[in-house]
């Protein structure tokens, strides 16, 4: 008797999300979340380190790149691991490592010894960010995957809002280093739960050709209601090459290129402002903790941007909805220079930037985890979100050279705006730029 030959992905999209997918996705989201808050937190806690330490603001630069630096290597580093060893366990090691980095850091005794553990902290964090994005992709149903990957990447902005009222609460009582503390405890708390409830991505297992009966367990756990008794895996043919490579094959080039030119632009601008808006607001007059509040409100805006924008990605044409929310956020960056006399305006402006850019970041995450094949998809995404940390670096960088040079707020934030046009822009041409079809083959299960 013939045996029914069953591909991963159509029992994912052809049956509804499980208890046991949802969560997946909570788990990821949270690894995000926890990611978002200690990114954001060396912002936050920049104007103390600047009064207690003395450093000028053009000195905190490094301390900024150095982060970003360790983000885009752990991201180069971790993406293909991924690809060869798998989800879980890159996505496991990488958040017991910035926990670990994390609470470290706030035994820091000066700026150079932070700045190296910012480096070390960011070698996880850009290991575990697209670990999760390609995890989430990997269990969700096609049609609904671009909004349940914004979702789950929403952990990201309220991680970053979080740690703005965290910052608002705890630096003035616990000092700087009990934000720190609490940014390592938590991952290493979460790492226990990931432990035992986190599984292999069943995509990931059928694309490496591993054996049907591990197979059909994740597949099982994941889809209770699929009948895949005595049935082999189709899977897409194994390609030749390493992941990285395979980026460049089979048509992807183009649309590689794109990628990367968006995520370099959108994190240029997003670090640009993440990482300098609290110093700016304090600059003009309100207090660390109304800083704080209003940095927060831009993660805030990126959330509720990241689910509307996830939504409309699947409802219309992705690239389109991405271009337009790119504009929208430069426009909102542009305003955010001339709105500082005004308290409400100015929070109404980082709203919009953050509803803008960080959502539309979020959705580009999303495109790229659609975008590549099973094979190379944690690489695709983890070396376009590497590249896209050197846009991160600039931005950081950029703030403090702009500082220096005497310029007006609204100059500061006109020249911000421009990465956020040519982030648009480059979407929009990669809309054109097809995806890569490659033919199933199956996979027989044991005689």
């Amino acid at each position: 008797m013939q045996k029914k030959i069953i591909d991963v992905q159509e029992v994912i999209d052809t049956n509804p999300l499980s208890s046991y997918q949802k969560i997946v996705i909570v788990l990821c989201f949270l690894v995000v979340a926890i990611d978002g808050f200690d990114t954001a937190a060396i912002g936050f806690i920049a104007p103390v380190l600047k009064s207690e330490w003395g450093v000028a603001p053009v000195d905190l630069a490094p301390l900024f790149a150095a982060g970003l630096f360790g983000l885009m290597a752990g991201a180069f580093i971790f993406g293909p691991l991924a690809d060869r060893i798998g989800r879980k366990p890159v996505l496991l090691f990488t958040t017991v490592f910035f926990g670990l980095a994390t609470y470290a850091s706030s035994f820091a005794t000066d700026i150079q010894m932070l700045t190296v553990m910012r480096f070390i902290t960011g070698l996880g964090l850009g290991g575990a960010m697209p670990a999760a994005i390609t995890l989430t992709a990997e269990i969700s149903p096609q049609p609904r995957r671009a909004t349940l990957v914004t979702l789950m990447f929403c952990g990201f902005t309220i991680g970053s809002a979080a740690a703005g009222v965290a910052a608002a609460h705890i630096v003035a009582s616990w000092g700087w280093q009990g934000l720190l503390i609490l940014g390592g405890a938590l991952p290493l708390l979460l790492s226990l739960v990931l432990f035992a409830l986190l599984p292999e991505s069943a995509r990931y297992l059928a694309g490496r050709r591993a054996e049907p009966s591990r197979i059909a367990f994740a597949l099982k756990r994941l889809v209770p209601a699929a009948d895949i008794e005595g049935a082999v895996f189709a899977v897409p043919a194994r390609p030749a090459g390493s992941p990285a490579g395979q980026l460049f094959t089979r048509g992807l080039g183009v649309g590689t290129l794109l990628i990367w030119v968006t995520f370099f632009m959108s994190l240029l601008v997003f670090y640009l402002l993440s990482s300098w808006l609290p110093l700016l607001i304090t600059s003009a007059g309100f207090s660390m903790a109304k800083a704080s509040l209003m940095g927060a409100t831009l993660a805030t805006g990126g959330t509720i941007g990241a689910i509307l924008i996830g939504r409309l990605m699947d409802i219309f044409e992705p690239h389109k909805v991405l271009a337009g929310a790119y504009v929208a956020a430069g426009l909102f960056v542009v305003l955010l220079g001339n709105a500082v006399a005004m308290p409400w305006l100015l929070v109404f402006a980082i709203f919009g930037a953050g509803f803008g850019v960080a959502g539309a970041q979020v959705g580009i995450n999303a495109l790229a985890a659609g975008y590549y094949p099973t094979e190379s998809r944690a690489t695709g995404v983890s070396w376009a979100n590497a590249v896209g940390r050197t846009g991160s670096i600039l931005g950081s960088m950029i703030g403090g050279v702009l500082l220096s040079l005497g310029w007006d707020l609204s100059t500061v934030f006109a020249v911000a705006a421009v990465p956020a046009f040519m982030a648009a822009a480059a979407v929009f041409a990669k809309g054109y730029q097809p995806a890569s079809a490659i033919v199933p083959s199956p996979i027989p299960t044991a005689e």
